[in-house]
């Protein structure tokens, strides 16, 4: 006990949350690949614990994790959008088609004097993070009791 009492306990508590936090990313990039959800790894390599921008907040029982992207659509990506701001039919987005058929892929150039026509309609998402917290909130319960178990052992000897 009175090791614990001396503040080791609280340390290995904070190492175990951040932790959590960095498995919770683990999850939400495994999800953004399972589901799709990119393109490109600019998403995929966005998400940090507390960071800047587009911030989701997971509270439960008085502990909370901030989990970002620095990058402004990732919201967008997991909730859906519509793809021209309210009020606008369509609009033009300079840049340029990138391969043939089925594999083409539209690179946006704002220099570009080529482009396409958005027309207004419903970007469905693919809520990845909303499926990282239930795979999280699965784990959860046994990370804690194998964790439990580990610190009982340790500060008690048994």
């Amino acid at each position: 006990m009175r090791k614990a009492a001396r503040g080791d306990f609280k340390k290995e508590l904070e190492r175990f949350l951040e932790g959590i936090g960095y498995e919770f990313l683990r999850i939400v990039q495994d999800e953004i690949m399972r589901r799709k959800v990119m393109d490109t790894r600019l998403l995929l390599a966005s998400f940090h614990k507390e960071s800047e921008g587009s911030v989701w907040e997971i509270s439960d029982g008085g502990l909370t994790l901030e989990v970002g992207s620095s990058v402004d659509y990732a919201k967008y990506a997991n909730d859906g959008h519509w793809t021209n701001p309210k009020g606008v039919e369509q609009r033009f987005v300079p840049g340029y088609w990138k391969g043939q058929g089925d594999e083409a892929q539209f690179i946006y150039d704002p220099h570009a004097k080529t482009g396409m026509v958005l027309k207004q309609h419903w970007v469905k998402g693919k809520p990845y993070f909303d499926s990282a917290i239930r795979i999280l909130n699965k784990m959860f319960p046994d990370m804690l009791e194998e964790k439990m178990q580990e610190w009982f052992d340790t500060y008690f000897g048994m």
